[in-house]
């Protein structure tokens, strides 16, 4: 359950220069924070002069605010021990009374892109509702695919790795991975169950029990739903039976040290329960508090390296689907057996099915009683008749990828949740249409067009997407040869720029996705591309602690470098220009506040208080006077999905009351890497992200 918790206590500097530290109750109380980044929830930063804060660091044991009063014209804060100064714009005359109502304007998600597909499976359902319901990150999204519309429970704090859907089709239990929060606190792993209609949460179950995290769950549904069944995902792969209403541990047992990929009740006798995974199925006879285990033997049969996945026909049998591309139906026996075959009442094969070259990966067992498979290798579903012969099949495009998981839809069509993170909705007669798609591996960069509704990404795996954020599409996709790790849109919107991480970038043709221009900038990882107001010039900075400067000709199709800022003693994180093209302030990872004389020659200013009334077109940097206390009086923090995997986008906002709010500050997850978005004066959406409404 999300709880509320106190920052560390607050260094402060007053005017005569000692040091306190200060646990001021109006002082802001934080969210946890997963350890992924799967989720950032928003904060508040209340004004109280002369306390203030303005920076954060989200790994463990980093987070702490340190700041001063006023000494003469400027502020003191401590990062890390390290002072940052702030030079007061020469407009406040007393920086004490300065006061910030908080602003009205509050955050709401409209829309989140992406879909785990990659290493899950099972994950796809379609609800009563026409709702589809999937996750990302540690964002449960409902999904209505002809209303164009999503849904969204919250309730978790870290990634949500599988779900279940209640027999009654409306409660829905989902299970997350251990974190760690702000402070380098453990979150611990748990099952949250909830409604799909009003999204409240009815349990948590599991704080304290599960160790690594859930790996698979099941509803009872013998008795509707009483019941669930949990695989933590620890060394011993524990097995737990709860009365989920009551939030009561019935039974615990140790199930094997291998991976265990399924679990499930069957759905006629209440009392067995059914695992598998890496080389073996054990059936569970639940009695009590006692869980006994009886393994399947496979005897003639070749013995699978995985079994995938489950299923139970109409007479109670099981099926199964394995690595080698085999179905298997597990029979019950009811005569007494051959010497060495198993206990009377054991499950044996009695069928053995050849189904898929490659693995057998999912079962979808359908209303009306065929059975939908998806394989691995050869990328087909297929549809099987009540006697389990081949009736139909598919195949999906390699471009989405293998598949991950099928559900029934409406009518003839089915789900699929695939290994490129798409989920497809499909019939065997029109093949398929994309319903949900999203990056592969970790997202760095996001830019916004300039007066379209349209957004780039760039990622890990080197796609460069273009999304439309009114209706939530994507405009085009192209494969660079590079990862990409940051991007900007030229003023003219007619091209965009991307920085990849071995220094190299390229310039698109915003519409035709053509390549542009290729160059290089050092050898190291591209942090931050920006293009000053007019366009005329482009600042890209680098980790190598340089930003270099280019002339911009032709609206974006033509560069020549002018110039280098050298200066920093740690990699670029932020820049910005200031409107008249002359100016810029970055910001490093050691969190240096520099500023450049672009006219004479990429100068540093020494003098950084000549510097504090110079206006800047837009605040990207984290750290300076104008992002500061009272001039960012709400600092909001929202999705994004696991980095080490495939995520899409996080973000830091701050609203402003000064300067008027018309910027946003996006960030990228795991290194805090920050991207400017334009908000426009009278919107109502960051339409750029396709959907973060102010409300």
């Amino acid at each position: 359950m999300l709880t509320f918790c106190s920052p560390n206590p607050t260094e402060l500097e007053d005017g005569r220069g000692k040091h306190t530290h200060s646990t001021d109750p109006i002082l802001p109380q934080i969210l946890p924070l997963p350890s992924f980044c799967s989720l950032f929830l928003l904060f508040s930063s209340f004004f109280y002069p002369p306390i203030t804060f303005s920076y954060f660091s989200w790994q463990a044991n980093n987070f702490f605010w340190s700041v001063s009063s006023t000494e003469g014209d400027y502020i003191k804060m401590f990062m890390r021990g390290r002072p940052i100064t702030m030079f007061i714009p020469a407009d406040v005359e007393n920086y004490e009374d300065v006061r910030t109502e908080l602003p009205p304007e509050r955050l709401k998600l409209e829309w989140a892109y992406g879909y785990r597909g990659k290493d899950c499976r099972a994950n796809v359902y379609l609800l009563p509702t026409g709702e589809s319901v999937y996750f990302i990150a540690s964002v449960v999204v409902l999904f209505n695919y002809e209303e164009r519309t999503q849904r969204h429970y919250l309730g978790h704090t870290d990634s949500v790795k599988c779900l279940a859907v209640h027999p009654d089709k409306i409660r829905i239990a989902t299970g997350q991975i251990a974190g760690v929060d702000k402070d380098g606190r453990p979150l611990q792993p748990h099952v949250r169950v909830w409604d799909s209609v009003s999204l409240s949460t009815l349990q948590v179950i599991g704080l304290g029990t599960f160790e690594r995290g859930v790996g698979s769950l099941a509803f009872s549904k013998a008795d509707s739903g009483t019941h669930l069944a949990v695989i933590d995902d620890c060394n011993d792969h524990m097995l737990t039976v709860w009365d989920w209403q009551k939030k009561s541990k019935i039974a615990e047992i140790k199930s094997t040290n291998e991976v265990v990929l399924v679990v499930e009740f069957h759905p006629t006798d209440a009392n067995t329960i059914v695992t598998c995974g890496k080389s073996h199925i054990f059936f569970w006879t639940w009695a009590g508090t006692s869980l006994a285990r009886k393994q399947g033997i496979f005897g003639k049969y070749e013995k699978p390296k995985f079994v995938q996945c489950l299923a139970f026909l109409n007479n109670g049998d099981i099926l199964t689907g394995d690595s080698g591309g085999i179905m298997l139906i597990w029979s019950r026996s009811t005569v007494e057996p051959a010497p060495g075959k198993g206990p009377k009442g054991a499950y044996q094969i009695s069928r053995q099915i050849k189904a898929h070259d490659g693995s057998v990966f999912t079962l979808c067992q359908m209303r009306n009683g065929t059975l939908l498979t998806g394989g691995g290798k050869d990328h087909k579903i297929i549809l099987w008749d009540h006697d389990l012969n081949p009736e139909r099949d598919i195949e999906v495009p390699d471009q989405y990828g293998t598949i991950r998981a099928v559900a029934e839809g409406k009518g003839e069509q089915f789900l699929v949740g695939t290994s490129r993170n798409f989920i497809l909705r499909g019939t065997f007669n029109d093949g398929f249409q994309v319903e949900v798609q999203g990056h592969t591996d970790e997202l760095w960069g996001l830019a916004s067009h300039p007066f379209k509704d349209l957004f780039l990404t760039c990622a890990q795996d080197r796609q460069v997407c273009l999304w439309n954020s009114v209706d939530h599409s994507l405009e085009w996709t192209r494969l660079l040869d590079e990862h990409g790790h940051c991007a900007d849109f030229h003023p003219s919107g007619a091209v965009v720029a991307i920085g990849t991480h071995s220094g190299k970038w390229y310039a698109l043709d915003a519409e035709t996705r053509d390549l542009v221009a290729i160059h290089t900038d050092g050898n190291e990882q591209l942090s931050v591309m920006r293009f000053s107001v007019d366009g005329t010039l482009l600042a890209v900075g680098s980790h190598d602690n340089f930003i270099y400067l280019h002339t911009v000709l032709e609206k974006g199709r033509k560069y020549t470098r002018c110039g280098k800022c050298i200066g920093h003693s740690s990699y670029i994180t932020h820049l910005d220009w200031s409107p008249d093209n002359k100016f810029i302030m970055s910001n490093s990872g050691d969190y240096e506040i520099l500023y450049w004389d672009i006219p004479n020659g990429c100068k540093y200013i020494r003098n950084r208080s000549e510097c504090k009334d110079i206006d800047w077109a837009t605040y990207t940097c984290v750290l300076g006077y104008h992002v500061f206390g009272h001039a960012s009086p709400y600092l909001y923090l929202f999705i994004c999905l696991p980095p080490s995997l495939f995520p899409f986008f996080s973000l830091s906002i701050s609203f402003y009351r000064s300067p008027p709010l018309s910027s946003v500050i996006v960030s990228e997850g795991q290194a805090q890497k920050n991207r400017a978005l334009h908000l426009p004066p009278d919107s109502t959406y960051f339409s750029s992200l396709g959907g973060w409404k102010i409300s």
